[in-house]
């Protein structure tokens, strides 16, 4: 059968596919796997019990439970929830916004789709434009979501060696060259993979290279402020016009609702409601469903700094706490650990690729991911992607402690 160029885009078995392939497969199979590869947020008892119990009083309530699966809502999302909102950000945060300013999406990746392809790709006078990325590494979600190809371009970040065993990535100003070509930038903050949290100054010179060629300044806060909070370090949450930010609900413990919120202009915002009545009709109501009583009480924030800040501040001194204890020996570094919930491993000199690390350890039952695949926009030849792995610190302690412990075996095995 032939498919289109568009459909073709979607055929290979690169990048994320092959990934979500690998833990979908993990996921179904017999074998115990250790999952240290996905983005799953922790089942937190205290949480999920908030969710279980907002989920009786909708079963209780008939006329609410009708709406929740009988009703379409609106394509840029439940109203109540998009106006609780705005009042919420409003009141805790002094933003100058309203519910004209948000749009709900079905996950942040749809997000990311619609974001990228409207800022950059080829445009009504033929100019062709990209999306600049100014520190790598970026999320993976975003490599493939271009409806064109070269959909990025991205920078060398500077490294920082804090002490023996740990580094940051900080943004190199001074090669950072934003062209006429360049159609938004985009940052995630804190960043997946490695935990790094832009510091306010950079995120400050970012608005205002963004400002200055009259772009926007994409900020992806699926960790960040004000929820789910999973930031360990000194940060100001940032929303102006010129700015986009795009939360999510996942990692406030709903991934599997999908629910994505894009903060923006009145003028993006209608765009993306338009796209979401052609590609979704309308979006699903569970999420928002389950979250309105929090977002109204502003218990949403209370519980991100009460319950999901701290549990994941415990897990990952946790991990590296073992990463220190049974990588000792190894040149390793780990990044500095000030958000989201991740570990990333940088070993210099590796003898193997980070791929091919990868494959060992998935031979042994630990699914990881391999550094290279975060690069994206990035053509320099640089050893460094093929030396890091990320890890997932989210997932029940005794599988980190275990998959941490086979990944120290498999790096001496090949030292």
């Amino acid at each position: 059968m032939e498919f289109s160029k568009f459909t073709s885009r979607f055929s290979s078995h690169a990048g994320i596919v092959q990934l979500m392939e690998d833990l979908g497969a993990a996921l179904s199979g017999d074998q115990n796997v250790l999952m240290l590869g996905g983005g799953n947020p922790s089942h937190i008892p205290q949480v999920q019990q908030i969710f279980h119990e907002r989920l009786e009083r909708i079963l209780a309530d008939p006329a609410e439970f009708a709406h929740v699966i009988g009703d379409y809502d609106s394509p840029q999302g439940e109203q109540k929830f998009i106006v609780s909102l705005a009042r919420l950000l409003r009141s805790e945060l002094e933003w100058n916004i309203g519910p004209e300013n948000i749009v709900l999406t079905a996950g942040s990746q749809a997000g990311f789709f619609y974001l990228f392809n409207m800022f950059a790709g080829e445009f009504s006078d033929g100019v062709n434009k990209q999306i600049m990325l100014p520190l790598i590494p970026e999320y993976i979600g975003y490599t493939d979501v271009g409806l064109v190809d070269n959909l990025f371009v991205s920078c060398r970040p500077e490294i920082e060696i804090i002490d023996d065993h740990i580094f940051k990535y900080r943004v190199n100003f001074r090669e950072l060259k934003v062209g006429g070509n360049i159609g938004a930038l985009c940052v995630s903050r804190p960043t997946n993979p490695t935990g790094n949290v832009l510091t306010d100054d950079e995120i400050r010179h970012l608005l205002e290279i963004a400002s200055n060629r009259n772009i926007p300044l994409i900020i992806d806060n699926a960790y960040g402020l004000p929820f789910p909070d999973i930031i360990f370090t000194g940060a100001n949450p940032v929303w102006t016009e010129n700015t986009i930010l795009c939360l999510s609900l996942s990692k406030l413990g709903l991934p599997g609702t999908r629910t994505g919120i894009i903060i923006a202009s009145e003028e993006i915002v209608k765009v993306i409601t338009n796209m979401n009545a052609v590609l979704n009709l309308a979006l699903g109501s569970f999420g928002p469903a389950l979250v309105l009583d929090m977002v109204k009480s502003g218990e949403i924030t209370r519980i991100s700094q009460t319950i999901i800040k701290p549990y994941y501040q415990n897990k990952v001194e946790h991990a590296v706490r073992l990463v220190h204890k049974e990588f000792n020996g190894i040149n390793y570094y780990i990044h500095k650990p000030e958000g989201a919930i991740f570990l990333w491993l940088w070993f210099p000199g590796l003898p193997i690729s980070s791929e091919e690390l990868y494959q060992r350890l998935k031979k042994r039952g630990v699914l990881v991911i391999s550094g290279h695949h975060f690069f994206p926009g990035f053509e320099e030849d640089w050893e460094h992607k093929h030396e890091c792995i990320r890890v997932t610190y989210s997932m029940e302690t005794r599988v980190v402690e275990e998959g941490i412990k086979i990944i120290a075996e498999e790096v001496r095995k090949v030292s």
